[in-house]
């Protein structure tokens, strides 16, 4: 059986660098020989230590249950040799989260979940090194004053992830049906995201697609790198159209097709156009431009206005889990970044 992608605990570099794609626990089951009739969602329910049944019926009503690569219904009956993929959310954290009153900005919010437009800086989910002043924490004391219908306060359920010094949209489910529903459209990358990046250098062409698998690296384990092995690493595709031009950078448009660790930041350094200031990934240094003292000052003032990748998750689209209704948010670009192409703009028109 294959369980969680990943062991815990996770270091702080890992942990910070996780998306939504380990937010999932992948099962394969292949049923023995000598397995009596037995209804799949009891079978599910013996076979994975700590599911409910009722994750397991909403996983079921979700299409998150496969036997023989076809959805099933909680009442299907296991047979021998059935081979049994189950995708489900990864649980809410096991530690106690110490609700916190840190300002967040709730771009949206009803029964089933809450749309955040986060700001850089702010961790998303507890983990070693980071434990308070994440955005689950602010969520949780948010909640706390809301009742689910066991009369308990509600809590924050994850459906994905972005980096802590990524600004821009995230989404959250308020219970544990709207959090299977919406893992299944991430999985499935039926959701619409689009990001904005200011990159180095300038591209000879208007749109392009960075197509490359991505593992971490072997020479540093805080970050991604590109394999040309297919075997190596996890599927990613990055769609990026240019957005405006400024010389020595660029600002992009980026859609993803697939949702992997640091994706972005990881093919535009394959590619040769680091994200300016992303120190993870060498865009912190000046990589286009001239020799002049002036221009290295420039860049240097725009390093200390955003001193963190300038990356922007700025459209998220989905369908609602309750109404399925397609919903739409765009947020605007933060002031720290704004700034910085503001000033690019200046220093184009007057270079």
């Amino acid at each position: 059986m294959e369980s969680t992608e990943y062991e815990k605990p996770l270091d702080e570099a890992q942990a910070s660098a996780l998306n939504e794609d380990e937010l999932y626990e992948r099962h394969r089951i292949v049923v023995d020989a000598g397995q009596e009739t037995m209804r799949i969602d009891k079978f599910l329910q013996q076979r994975l230590s700590g599911v409910s049944r009722t994750k397991i019926k909403l996983a079921t009503l979700n299409s998150c249950v496969l036997v023989n690569g076809s959805p099933c219904k909680a009442s299907y009956s296991v047979k021998p040799a059935d081979t049994i993929s189950v995708l489900l959310p990864y649980p809410p954290h096991t530690d106690e989260i110490v609700p916190e009153d840190i300002p967040v900005d709730i771009v949206y919010e009803d029964d089933d979940i809450i749309v955040v437009d986060k700001v850089a800086g702010m961790v998303v989910h507890p983990a070693v090194g980071n434990f308070t002043g994440t955005l689950v924490n602010a969520l949780t004391f948010h909640l706390q004053s809301q009742k689910g219908p066991d009369g308990q306060p509600l809590k924050p359920y994850l459906v994905h992830r972005i980096d802590k010094d990524t600004s821009g949209l995230l989404l959250v489910a308020k219970n544990e049906a709207a959090q299977v529903m919406l893992a299944k459209q991430f999985f499935d990358h039926t959701t619409e995201r689009k990001y904005v990046a200011l990159v180095w250098g300038d591209f000879d062409e208007d749109s392009g697609t960075i197509v490359g698998n991505l593992a971490r690296s072997q020479k540093d384990r805080r970050v991604m790198a590109v394999y040309d092995d297919p075997e190596v690493g996890k599927h990613a595709v990055t769609h990026w159209t240019v957005k405006e031009r400024f010389g020595y950078v660029t600002l992009v448009e980026c859609v993803l097709e697939t949702g992997r660790t640091h994706q972005i930041r990881a093919h535009m350094k394959h590619i040769g156009h680091p994200l300016f200031a992303d120190s993870a990934y060498g865009g912190d240094k000046i990589l286009k431009g001239t020799t002049f003292s002036k221009y290295r000052q420039f860049v240097d003032i725009c390093f200390a206005i955003m001193p963190r990748q300038a990356l922007h998750a700025f459209i998220l689209g989905f369908e609602h889990p309750t109404t399925h209704q397609r919903m739409h948010f765009e947020c605007p670009m933060p002031a720290d970044m704004q700034s910085v192409l503001d000033r690019w703009r200046t220093y184009t028109q007057t270079r």
